[in-house]
């Protein structure tokens, strides 16, 4: 028998390398490489921008003019030739590569003196329409950025304000570049809340209109997914406070300032997370109780009716006896005066339940 294992929160985990690996092993496996890995060189200065796409990673330091900051972008899946290669080009740390190729990797920083290594995770939708995320990959220099990024293109705002001069993010060095990255990732977050917020609006709507199955199944989802961005964005709080409190020469004091503020919005995601996970749990129990209210509706009247009918039930069961010598049997008025005491005994089973407020 094979067990199937499903899509969300507790499923899709999966390691990349094999058990006992040596250190820093960069290996996929059996995982398939869909498309091409796509290789971009943005590089800027105060004055002009310039983007090409490079075919190699070979080429990625040739003809590379000096003060300029430098943002290489890997979007898709990368082989185990190109990190390696990439590695070489920029001298990352073996052991960030492996985690570029597990991507499971929950949102951190590791200092590695001559460079940064940070793993965030971007919310995003599959092909089937359900939330997962997505890790983003960055390793930061002293005058570089490069991100790994295998799902959506959703740095392209990034991109737009360095060949456009959008705001500050040309006057500043490669520490602001990513920080501007990482602000962009966590923003990403805001519409997927927001939709989930509109989401229970609506269950609890629908919840008050009446009963449906599909509600339960719907605040399943819901919670799934509110599960899904606590798990995620709970470390991505621990990164940032560790890129503010740690002294990283590599993160300048004024780029911090802008990262408190990256902060702030983790919080901020972190409470409007929790309080809707509350407000989840709340419609699950309103689901929950409005079905249990509606079944005892149901046996109350189910009960009522029974009450009602046993009474009548022993009458006409009783006058229903074949025997001869029955006093009531000639008698001219018994069917009549039967029928009234039947009217009689259910008029005042029913007059006791109102009075008793069972009714």
């Amino acid at each position: 028998m094979v067990i199937v294992g499903k899509k969300g929160v507790l499923g899709g985990f999966r390691r990349a390398t094999g058990v006992g690996a040596a250190p820093g092993t960069l290996d996929r496996g059996p995982q398939p490489i869909s498309s091409k890995c796509r290789i971009t060189r943005i590089s800027f200065n105060v004055d002009n921008a310039d983007e090409e796409v490079i075919d190699t990673v070979g080429e990625l330091n040739e003809d590379v003019p000096p003060e300029r900051i430098y943002w290489f972008r890997l979007e898709g899946i990368a082989d185990t030739q190109t990190l390696q290669d990439l590695g070489e080009a920029f001298g990352l740390h073996p052991l960030a590569l492996e985690d570029v190729v597990n991507s499971h990797q929950r949102c951190k920083v590791e200092d590695y003196g001559d460079h940064l290594f940070i793993v965030i995770r971007i919310p995003a939708y599959d092909a089937e329409g359900s939330l997962i995320t997505e890790q983003v990959s960055l390793f930061v220099g002293e005058d570089f950025v490069v991100s790994i990024h295998e799902g959506s293109n959703a740095l392209e705002p990034v991109r737009e304000r360095i060949l456009w001069a959008k705001g500050r993010i040309r006057e500043l060095k490669s520490d602001y570049l990513a920080y501007t990255i990482l602000d962009t990732v966590i923003d990403n977050y805001f519409p997927v809340i927001e939709e989930i917020g509109n989401r229970l609006n609506i269950i609890d709507e629908l919840l008050e209109d009446g009963f449906d199955k599909s509600h339960r199944l719907e605040i399943r989802n819901v919670r799934s997914n509110l599960l899904l961005l606590r798990k995620t964005i709970w470390p991505q709080r621990e990164a940032l406070a560790s890129l503010l409190r740690d002294e990283c020469t590599l993160i300048r004091a004024s780029t911090r300032t802008y990262l408190r503020d990256c902060y702030d919005h983790t919080i901020q995601l972190m409470d409007v997370t929790e309080t809707y996970r509350e407000l989840c749990a709340d419609l699950r129990d309103y689901h929950l109780a409005d079905i249990s209210y509606r079944n005892n509706e149901v046996m109350k009247t189910l009960t009522i009716i029974t009450t009602l009918f046993m009474p009548l039930s022993f009458i006409a069961g009783f006058y229903g006896m074949n025997f001869h010598y029955m006093p009531e049997i000639p008698w001219r008025l018994g069917y009549p005066m039967v029928i009234l005491v039947m009217i009689t005994v259910t008029s005042g089973l029913l007059y006791f339940f109102r009075r008793k407020g069972w009714l």
